[in-house]
């Protein structure tokens, strides 16, 4: 058996930006326009009308302030909301793969590594670009890594799923290096006409590298263990799919067929259910509350994450404990926990332990116990 270990991580963040006066001054052209539109039945009572949003309402209810896109002038369109993007010829590489280059060279670099030296390529992220051929595959295909690829989808939890399946088989000896990749192009299956959830996500891409402990280049972490849980829920859901077709309503721009929650229902579930996953997680490696010293938690809503960090710990986590990108990112979905690794892990000395956690829809859970080397 081999011990893995995480030896580099990277970042791909977009160069577009977001900010939350930009977005609602958008949204709220979108619904004067609609309103507008709409005026007689509205009148009439037959509709609400759509409620303006504002900058105090989205830092309120998530603690987010601005957040990276890869296109934005199709979102602030008040008359399309989603954002532009070329069509691609079947012989080049998918968006998803050009930016998953990006941040897996990151990675690669801090590892002191090649694609080539690559026997294992995993993009786990929430929504892929396409059903087949699977986008790890082409991954693989322009780093010029061996071996072989597949994808993985556990939602917002499929960076940290994908880290366990590559720590197991590093671990059986059935690989010997692989990359986790989790391109987010959130921005695609967002609902922008929604003021419930207009504001929630952002695109980035994040990569990590895993490896067997004795052959890491330079500083790294050791994987001492992993843990996924799901359970179902439909609190969090999106229905498109190739099915979409099929249906009596066809491609009609439907709703359910982009990102939706209730948001207050997954508050009040998943909360304690990732604080007793973690728990038990650290009761199980007999790693103590005040053995941890950093969590780098999911970036979905500051106060669920501020609710975990006092829950595991037992306390208010003290300042750099529990660092949050949230208010720079927004919600990554998988990426999340991963940019809050990669951009707040330098400062640990060997013997320190931490653990990285995602979770979302499904319900899903991952956490990952590190310990730096």
């Amino acid at each position: 058996m081999h011990q893995p270990a995480i030896t580099g991580s990277g970042v791909f963040t977009p160069p577009e930006v977001i900010t939350n006066a930009e977005l609602v001054e958008a949204f709220n052209a979108y619904a004067d326009l609609m309103n507008a539109r709409n005026a007689e039945a509205i009148a009439a009572g037959e509709m609400e009308p759509i409620e303006h949003s504002s900058t105090g309402f989205i830092l309120k209810a998530s603690g987010i302030e601005q957040r990276h896109v890869l296109e934005k002038e199709g979102i602030l369109d008040p008359h399309r909301m989603y954002p532009h993007f070329r069509k691609r010829s079947d012989e080049e590489p998918g968006l998803m793969t050009e930016i998953a280059m990006e941040a897996c060279n990151s990675a690669l670099e801090q590892a002191g590594r090649r694609g080539a030296e690559i026997d294992l390529v995993i993009c786990a992220a929430s929504n892929m670009e396409r059903a087949y051929p699977a986008i790890a595959i082409e991954i693989q295909k322009e780093l010029g890594a061996g071996g072989f690829a597949f994808d993985v989808n556990v939602a917002c939890s499929s960076a940290t799923f994908g880290i366990q399946a590559a720590a197991d088989m590093i671990r059986t000896g059935s690989v010997r290096r692989a990359i986790v990749v989790n391109p987010e192009i959130t921005s695609g299956h967002l609902e922008w006409r929604d003021r419930d959830c207009h504001f929630i996500f952002g695109d980035v891409c994040t990569a990590t590298v895993i490896e067997r402990a004795e052959e890491a280049q330079g500083a790294h972490f050791l994987v001492r263990s992993t843990r996924c849980a799901t359970e179902f829920s439909n609190n969090i859901r999106n229905n498109n799919g190739f099915l979409r077709r099929t249906r009596p309503d066809g491609m009609a721009d439907r709703r359910d067929m982009q990102f939706m929650q209730n948001g207050r229902k997954v508050f009040k579930e998943v909360v304690p259910m990732v604080s007793a996953h973690i728990g038990a997680h650290l009761h199980d490696e007999g790693v103590a509350a005040d053995d941890i010293r950093r969590l780098w938690l999911h970036q979905a809503n500051k106060g669920m994450n501020d609710m975990i960090g006092r829950k595991v710990l037992g306390r208010v986590p003290a300042p750099g404990e529990q660092p949050n990108i949230l208010q720079d990112y927004a919600n990554t979905s998988s990426a999340g926990s991963i940019i809050a690794f990669s951009q707040n892990s330098d400062d640990l000395v060997a013997g320190d332990i931490g653990l990285i956690c995602s979770f979302g829809a499904g319900y899903s859970v991952g956490s990952v116990l590190v310990e730096r080397a």
